[in-house]
């Protein structure tokens, strides 16, 4: 196990890992957003020069120590360079989705007051069509591709001296990123560098049995770079210097698929939305997932048929699917290894992907609390997790009454609702705001998921007082009554499903389905059996 000699800064760190003679090669699936002209394949040199240029553009655009750089564009790898440039001078980047409704956005940017948004003509174009101004939200705005009204270019900055390099003190507020906000406008997460960087990133960067990267490993990602992970991810990869580092910046397979089959990488981070719309690519002969030794899911739920398909795809003969389970605001929990003989079906058992794991060693604690009382309650039994760590966020940004409810000493609410087994795994029922009377909502989707093949995603929405309602996914929008009765006749009575297609589904940007507006666009009661206390 390679141990760290020195600890992981973000401002700096690919002026570090320069300085380590660390030779990893970057390939993107697409040229930069905020540097085309470099192209897709980029060494580590390269990339600590572009991070001080990009740095000396923040400066010139009037961002100084302390103040926030919200960040807001299409996703792409270089939030991950946006982020060390603004850190590099001591100023704290918030990562935004440009997923996001222009209504949220407007929202975030009024709690966050950035000295400086950095966006694209995309977003600020859609936004102002959308009646919402977002340069109005910072004191100044810079266009990563182009001019307009009321902002700076790249060209208005570029060439400015360079500030030194700045290094926070470690429990300092280092970046911002927001939850997911599936349930309404998201939380913005503070971390610090001794939580991101030293308890999250210090501890993947360790050559891990399995886990680790190896200096042969071709490394691949694909989740939305404007989410925390992004910054551990990378930190960690590349201090552990594999071959090559590959950032795929779309899930569309026409950019994707190319790029991977150029590259075949041997692990693989994605987001659970993303392998499930690249799961009939998975089971296709001759694909680019052959060489894959590991794969990782983080953000949401995963189903057995797309674990089963893509642990299928790889000619290694012993590739292992990595489950974590986690937050925004504490990093991951628990992790629970996945293998083609688990995920085998047989007549008598449903295989499942809600047993998440044990705890972290040494690193987290999970206690099961009951609803009511917020006392503990004994192993198997059902109740609101709460977690203990080291790596639990600073705050939330305009919020810290909201952060602060969610605490109970050292220990955090997750919101989620589980239970510990007798060897103390945590299994996963459902988010206490989704939570059914039926059981776990999410069993059911993995159940109807497996039976039913068409289905490329199922959701199951709790009404009050009638039966909860399913929202099947398929390619065309069409589903075949006659076998959804047949696969639904064993489970608890749902309603007639609603049918739609992938595009028809609101989403995060991490592509997780936004319940409440998708209750919304059904016309069904916002009402739930959950209360939502805790989200």
């Amino acid at each position: 196990m390679t141990l760290l000699t020195k600890p992981i800064e973000l401002g700096t760190l690919f002026d570090d890992l320069a300085d380590r003679g660390h030779t990893t090669a970057v390939h993107l699936s697409r040229p930069l957003d905020i540097a085309p002209a470099l192209g897709s394949a980029l060494n580590i040199p390269g990339l600590a020069g572009l991070v001080r240029d990009v740095a000396g553009w923040l400066a010139a655009a009037g961002v100084r120590r302390g103040d926030r750089v919200a960040i807001a564009k299409r996703n792409h790898w270089d939030y991950v360079l946006l982020n060390c440039a603004a850190a590099r001078i001591g100023a704290v980047p918030a990562s935004l989705s440009a997923n996001l409704a222009p209504d949220v956005l407007e929202t975030l940017l009024k709690r966050l007051e950035p000295a400086l948004l950095v966006t694209d003509s995309a977003l600020l174009a859609s936004s102002r069509e959308a009646g919402t101004d977002l340069t109005g939200f910072a004191t100044r705005t810079l266009l990563v591709d182009g001019a307009a009204e009321g902002t700076l270019s790249i060209d208005d900055v570029r060439g400015h001296t360079v500030p030194p390099a700045y290094r926070p003190p470690a429990d300092d507020p280092l970046a911002i990123m927001h939850t997911s906000g599936t349930t309404g406008v998201p939380k913005l997460v503070v971390h610090s560098t001794r939580t991101i960087m030293r308890r999250l990133a210090g501890f993947e960067a360790h050559r891990w049995p399995v886990l680790g990267s190896r200096p042969g490993d071709t490394v691949a990602s694909a989740i939305s770079f404007a989410h925390g992970r992004a910054l551990a991810q990378a930190a960690s990869v590349l201090w552990l210097a594999p071959a090559k580092l590959l950032a795929v910046c779309a899930p569309d397979w026409a950019e994707a698929g190319p790029f991977l089959h150029r590259h075949r990488p041997t692990t693989l981070e994605a987001l659970p939305a993303t392998y499930v719309r690249w799961q009939r690519h998975a089971e296709e002969q001759g694909g680019p997932f052959e060489r894959v030794r590991l794969y990782i899911s983080t953000f949401d739920a995963m189903h057995p048929p797309t674990v089963r398909a893509f642990l299928h795809a790889t000619r290694h003969r012993r590739p292992v699917w990595l489950q974590g389970w986690g937050q925004s605001e504490t990093g991951p929990l628990t992790f629970r290894f996945l293998t083609r003989r688990a995920m085998a079906t047989a007549h008598d058992r449903h295989p499942t992907t809600r047993d998440l794991g044990h705890p972290i060693p040494t690193r987290t604690r999970l206690r099961v609390m009951d609803p009511e009382t917020l006392r503990p309650v004994p192993r198997g039994a059902t109740g609101l997790v709460y977690c203990r760590t080291k790596a639990l966020c600073l705050g939330y940004v305009g919020e810290q009454s909201r952060w602060q409810d969610k605490r109970a000493g050292e220990w955090w609410n997750t919101g989620d609702v589980g239970a510990l087994t007798r060897t103390g795994g945590m299994r996963f029922v459902d988010r206490e705001v989704d939570a059914i009377p039926e059981g776990s909502c999410v069993e059911l989707e993995d159940v109807i998921d497996d039976r039913i093949p068409e289905v490329l995603e199922c959701v199951i929405l709790s009404v009050p007082e009638r039966p909860s309602l399913p929202v099947v996914v398929t390619e065309n929008g069409a589903l075949d009554l006659g076998s959804w009765r047949r696969a639904t006749a064993d489970l608890p009575r749902l309603a007639d499903p609603v049918v739609l297609t992938w595009d028809e589904v609101p989403r995060t940007g991490t592509g997780k389905v936004r319940r409440m507006a998708l209750r919304d666009r059904l016309g069904e009661m916002r009402e739930t059996h959950g209360t939502g206390r805790w989200t």
